[in-house]
Formats: structure tokens, sequence, C-alpha cells
């Protein structure tokens, strides 16, 4: 996984096995940083990365 690498919310649904709804909810809450180029949402790989890693620590 590149650092710079930037993944749809397809993507993003494919990897966290969540629903549409579900990961544009994080989004808008702010818990899964993104970007918009165009009309298009893209959220960094660092950022999903980072996401999971809290999760974890925090479930930890």
């Amino acid at each position: 996984m590149h650092d710079e690498e930037l993944l749809t919310v397809p993507d993003v649904m494919t990897r966290l096995k969540l629903g549409r709804s579900t990961v544009y909810d994080l989004i808008r809450s702010r818990r899964l940083p993104s970007i918009t180029i165009g009309r298009c949402r893209r959220i960094p790989a660092r950022a999903l990365h980072d996401y999971i890693t809290n999760k974890l620590e925090a479930a930890a």
C-alpha cells in the first residue's frame, strides 16, 4: 500500500466490509478523513490505515 494511494468509497466498503451509508457516515462525522476531486470522494489510504489503527488501540 502506497501512502499516496487514494481509495474510492467502494474500495473502503470492501476493505472494511461495511455498507455505503456507514462509510459515508464515517466521512460525514470526520472519523474518516477524505478529499473531494471534482465530484469524486477519495479517502487517502493512510487515513484508512490510521482509522483502523485507532479502532484497534481503543479496543485494546
